[in-house]
């Protein structure tokens, strides 16, 4: 059973979704020009002008959900970049110059940061409430958000990745005027063609049908329970999703939305054999690694285990052949976090270390205690009983073995040395020495779910 664990715009945003597409740019943007000199605290060394907000929030909070101390460099390089409105853009060259007029808001790069310094710094931080208070300010009348503030157009991913956002700085998500009920909009209902029903669409089309894309179900499934990147398994399992009935007006209402997308969801990896898919125009559809990854998390967190595992499986089996992956913080922190949320081990994932390449793209973390990810908790099994109950056992028989050895040496000496003692201490038993039992820890090279 999966259990809670302690843890751009410009590119074809109608194929990709915004809240996945900073992700897709750090795998293909350039390395940047000779002009750009990168900021020490600063995670990837791509092309930072289009996702560098995103890349860093999602490297932080991968690395403070597995317990792991960010360096304090690449803390401040996120919260220098916010504009004195709360308000966050994709990249500030020079975070001392004030954000004018032409500064283009970025509602995903707030919002992913208010995610990750909700999570390192706590909700009640001054840089998350002004966050908070200006994503607030620029909603729709719609109820949704735009990838840019002012365009009055809101998009499905936008729109779920400031849900997680209002969740991780504790603002109610339900109710008739949540993000949840605007995500409503985008989804394909009871009417849609054989397979589509429960899907979301990124945008509606110009006449108004929405066509199922697979990212944006994804992120909208997560968005419509209200959660973030960071969201952790359910704790109960609630079995195959299936579709839920829809209301007289053929939609699916809001609660049972996250159901309806997790149905679609799953029903897709299985028909693609663990993955979704996405297509550029005039492109034959490719398996798309990110949009895999957000979906794994959103399954999870909706208790459905079963589902969550191929698509996990895959994961573990195909990562290597995510483009630029070793390169991408986004990347590396999304398929941290969806690891977690199953219950796997993220630095024994598929034969990886993902934590450890994970790092490598930026600053060197802080030292950290024994971290809260299950890299600590448990390198055995999946429920973290056996993981830890053989951690007891090695240390109970270390005990015992010690004891013996010293039951033994006093004994001994009792006995004096009539013979020098030579014929008793070469056969006086166990030194004290053991190997041990194994501690269970696997490199995931057998499997993708990393149990």
């Amino acid at each position: 059973m999966l259990l809670r664990r302690c843890a751009t715009a410009l590119a074809a945003a109608t194929v990709l979704s915004a809240s996945a597409a900073p992700a897709a740019l750090a795998d293909a943007s350039p390395s940047p020009s000779a002009e750009v000199t990168l900021p020490a605290g600063l995670y990837g060394a791509g092309d930072p002008q289009y996702d560098a907000v995103w890349r860093q929030s999602t490297a932080l909070l991968a690395q403070d959900a597995l317990g792991v101390t960010p360096a304090e460099s690449a803390v401040e390089w996120l919260t220098d970049q916010q504009c004195d409105d709360g308000s966050f853009t994709s990249y500030r060259a020079d975070p001392q110059a004030p954000c004018d007029a032409e500064t283009p808001r970025d509602t995903n790069a707030t919002a992913m940061a208010v995610q990750a310094l909700a999570a390192l710094r706590g909700a009640d931080a001054g840089a998350v409430g002004d966050a908070v208070a200006w994503l607030e300010s620029v909603r729709n009348e719609d109820g949704g958000w735009a990838y840019y503030a002012g365009d009055p157009a809101s998009d499905a991913n936008s729109t779920a990745v400031v849900a997680g956002a209002l969740n991780a700085a504790g603002r109610d998500g339900s109710g008739e005027d949540s993000p949840a009920a605007a995500l409503s909009a985008f989804q394909l209902g009871c009417d849609a063609p054989d397979g589509q029903a429960g899907a979301f669409a990124h945008v509606p089309e110009e006449n108004g049908d929405l066509k199922p894309n697979g990212l944006a179900t994804a992120s909208a499934a997560l968005g419509a329970q209200g959660l973030g990147l960071a969201a952790e398994a359910a704790g109960q399992d609630a079995g195959t999703p299936t579709l839920p009935e829809c209301d007289e007006d053929g939609r699916f209402p809001a609660e049972r939305s996250a159901q309806a997308a997790a149905a679609y969801l799953s029903a897709e990896l299985e028909r693609n054999g663990g993955y979704l898919e996405f297509a550029m125009p005039g492109a034959e559809p490719q398996p798309d690694h990110s949009g895999t990854a957000l979906a794994v998390i959103a399954l999870a967190a909706g208790g459905h285990e079963d589902a969550a595992r191929e698509p996990l499986n895959w994961l573990a089996d195909h990562h290597g052949q995510w483009q630029g992956l070793n390169e991408s913080p986004a990347g590396l922190g999304q398929l941290v976090l969806a690891v977690r949320a199953t219950g796997g081990d993220p630095e024994a994932f598929g034969g990886s270390d993902l934590l450890a390449r994970l790092s490598a793209t930026g600053p060197e973390p802080q030292p950290s205690k024994e971290p809260k990810g299950l890299a600590s908790e448990n390198r055995d099994g999946a429920d973290g009983e056996e993981g830890n109950g053989a951690a007891v056992w090695w240390v109970v028989g270390s005990i015992f073995v010690a004891g013996v050895g010293i039951g033994l040496l006093v004994s001994l000496r009792k006995r004096g040395t009539g013979t020098n003692g030579s014929a008793d201490r070469s056969a006086n038993g166990p030194d004290g020495s053991s190997d041990g039992p194994s501690d269970g820890s696997s490199d995931g090279s057998s499997g993708g779910d990393a149990r």
